[in-house]
């Protein structure tokens, strides 16, 4: 075991003894590629890629623990006690999500935004022309991303001109409420989601409810519902969707279009996943959230991943490919399918990496040849692979999780939601970095000065999540409530993200204590998997090693299972459980029930292998150029372990150093960069 103080975000304790090699990845984007494979166990970029329906309702237990049991991912979920949502939420997305440069072009967005400022500042009747577009499903992508964009237009179609005006309706209603909420109800009722609410702010004024009564009931009595409640001592207004409700203007064909599936693989290079979504939906005319897929991939890589986009044809798809590729999108594998993907629907990742510049620890012997010195390299490199082939490695969540380039990190923002300080769990959020980019500027200005709406008009536009938070703390107030309420502005997936980076800092301390003061023995008292009754709910699984099991050697290392904290997680009966307790009660967790009911979060949390083993892996050694060139033709078709290979060139006057092609696979929720840690013995 080897320990490094270096490693901030993940402990660097280490399962193998062997010394390792220094090198770097991610110099090129195709230096890492990572491919999804499927829940059939094929790679989603092979041909005759298919589609595997969801289990049934009776299977979800078996699945939810066989995949638990697989990936060990935290299930967590939604509070099911909680009926109403408030205000914007999972189902609406965010006001960055259609980009008008792309469906308008660039100087008639311009001009749309200047006409939008010119009709607030002089509530005229006014009107803008925006062109003809003679295909319909073009004019549909205009109509929808207009409406989402700017709530308060409607837009007008004159066979094939589309002209904009502001709307009559949301100009009555913002008399009535504040122009923050007009907003929201008018992109509520635009994303026309089936059995959704939307709450408007606190109205302890009858005669002031009635009159919104009235006019939701006169303008929108066909589509919605309104009835007030009271909660905590407050009364407000509460609007659901009809289940059956539809607007007049939709059409036949826009009717059959939403029970319409469409599955394709989608290459990206240099892109989020979110990122690329949000740019497919704006150029589709559909929402983000019409999109589905199995897991979220890195930006710095190319990578293939499986995706679903509802309400689209595999026609309308194919006509937007060559845009999309213009983005750094491939799409391949278009068909249709008969219901959406669902997150964690995977069995892992096949990575391919190529790590360059390849160097013992420490300082090289100047004497030494090249021929020596690459001898000496293959050995390190082959003692390496081989004892991560046959021990794995420790199966830390990566720096990733928790944003290591961020000067406030998610896991402290985590930490102060699960303390239901909202106030300080905010101002983390926005605590700037480095630099004075609009983003940063916008946020330094919210601390600065507490004032939300002139930090929200700083923030770009492009920063959907800060924007989201900014008009709620504008609408809501700064305050420990109008913090809250900008918690609940983000979707819940969001939301949840941080509270889990905390969940998993505590899981990589908590891996490096038990490695370091209990070994690499099977204790009594630590957790396993049972090895009988596979098919029970995943809490019945679980066993505490007894004390004979110990001496009798039944279980190692690779069985030893850690708690993801949670409310429903069994803790170690051993030294581990009292480091829990003491670690949570270290940051203020002591009766933590990992639910914050104001945010609709809980976290049961759930259980971790130690230990994670790649799968298929296979490695390369090749001499490379000065230029990093060598060895990049290989990538991904290595079927063999070759101990070295000196193919490569030599440039005059300097010495070829040696580039390494890794091949592997992951289950889900693995990280590469991790695994490669352990090969290498330092942070790649």
């Amino acid at each position: 075991m080897k320990q490094d103080s270096d490693a901030v975000d993940v402990p660097a304790c280490f399962i193998s003894n062997h010394e390792g090699f220094l090198g770097s990845i991610k110099n090129l984007i195709r230096d890492f590629v990572v491919t999804e494979i499927d829940i059939n166990g094929q790679r989603v970029n092979t041909a005759a890629a298919t589609q595997t329906p969801y289990c049934r309702a009776s299977d979800k237990n078996n699945e939810t623990s066989a995949d638990c049991k697989r990936n060990n991912y935290s299930s967590v979920s939604q509070d099911s006690d909680v009926s109403a949502d408030c205000g914007l939420d999972v189902t609406i997305p965010s006001p960055g999500s259609f980009d008008l440069s792309v469906i308008l072009g660039q100087s008639v967005s311009d001009e749309l935004e200047q006409f939008v400022l010119t009709l607030k500042e002089e509530p005229i009747k006014q009107e803008l022309s925006l062109g003809s577009f003679a295909d319909k499903h073009h004019r549909a992508n205009v109509h929808r991303a207009v409406r989402h964009r700017f709530p308060f237009l409607m837009t007008v179609t004159i066979q094939p001109e589309i002209r904009v005006r502001e709307d009559p309706d949301y100009r009555e209603l913002s008399k009535l409420v504040t122009e923050d909420e007009a907003e929201d109800f008018f992109r509520f009722i635009d994303a026309k989601v089936r059995g959704s609410s939307y709450t408007f702010g606190p109205d302890d004024n009858k005669d002031h409810r009635t009159a919104v009564h009235h006019f939701l009931s006169r303008r929108f009595g066909k589509l919605v519902e309104t009835k007030s409640f009271t909660d905590q001592g407050t009364t407000a207004i509460s609007v659901r969707l009809r289940e059956q409700g539809r607007p007049k203007k939709r059409t036949a064909e826009e009717r059959k279009e939403e029970d319409i599936y469409t599955a394709f693989t989608l290459r990206k290079e240099n892109l989020e996943t979110l990122e690329a979504i949000s740019y497919m939906a704006a150029a589709l005319g559909v929402l983000p959230s019409d999109f589905t897929y199995a897991g979220i991939k890195d930006k710095r890589a190319i990578t293939f991943q499986s995706m679903v986009v509802k309400k689209v044809s595999t026609q309308r798809l194919k006509e937007k490919t060559a845009e999309f590729e213009r983005r750094g999108m491939r799409l391949s594998q278009i068909r249709s399918v008969s219901e959406p993907l669902r997150l964690g629907r995977l069995q892992g990742n096949h990575f391919d990496l190529v790590v360059r510049e390849l160097r013992p620890h420490g300082a090289s012997d100047a004497h030494s040849s090249d021929a020596d010195a690459h001898t000496r390299l293959a050995a390190l490199v082959k003692e390496a692979v081989e004892n991560v082939k046959a021990r794995g490695f420790v199966n830390y969540y990566g720096p990733q999780r928790f944003g290591s380039m961020q000067s406030v990190q998610s896991d402290r923002v985590g930490l102060a939601l699960l303390k239901e300080d909202m106030v300080n769990a905010v101002h983390l959020f926005f605590t700037p970095e480095d630099g004075n980019d609009p983003q940063n500027h916008a946020k330094r200005h919210f601390l600065q000065t507490d004032n939300a709406k002139e930090s929200l008009a700083l923030m770009p536009l492009s920063k959907a999540r800060e924007r989201l938070m900014l008009r709620a703390l504008n609408r809501y107030g700064t305050g420990p409530d109008g913090c809250a309420q900008a918690w609940l502005s983000l979707p819940h997936s969001m939301r949840v993200f941080y509270p889990h980076a905390y969940c998993s800092r505590v899981w990589n301390e908590a891996v490096a204590h038990r490695l370091t003061t209990l070994g690499h023995s099977v204790r009594g008292g630590d957790l396993v998997w049972k090895q009988e009754d596979a098919g029970e709910s995943s809490s019945a699984q679980i066993h505490v090693v007894t004390d004979q099991e110990e001496q009798d050697g039944v279980y190692t290392l690779e069985h030893v299972l850690l708690p993801m904290p949670g409310n429903t997680v069994k803790y170690p009966e051993n030294a581990m459980g009292t480091w829990f307790q003491e670690r949570l009660a270290r940051d203020g967790l002591v009766d933590c029930r990992f639910r914050v009911s104001s945010l609709k979060l809980n976290l049961p949390g759930c259980y971790r292998p130690l230990l994670a083993t790649p799968r298929n892996l296979s490695y390369q050694l090749q001499k490379a150029t000065c230029e990093g060139r060598g060895g990049e033709e290989g990538m991904g078709n290595s079927s063999r372990n070759s101990d070295l290979q000196l193919n490569g060139t030599t440039v005059e006057g300097k010495q070829d150093s040696l580039t390494l092609t890794l091949n592997f696979d992951l289950d889900s929720s693995c990280y590469a960069t991790i695994c490669l840690r352990e090969i290498m013995k330092c942070d790649p």
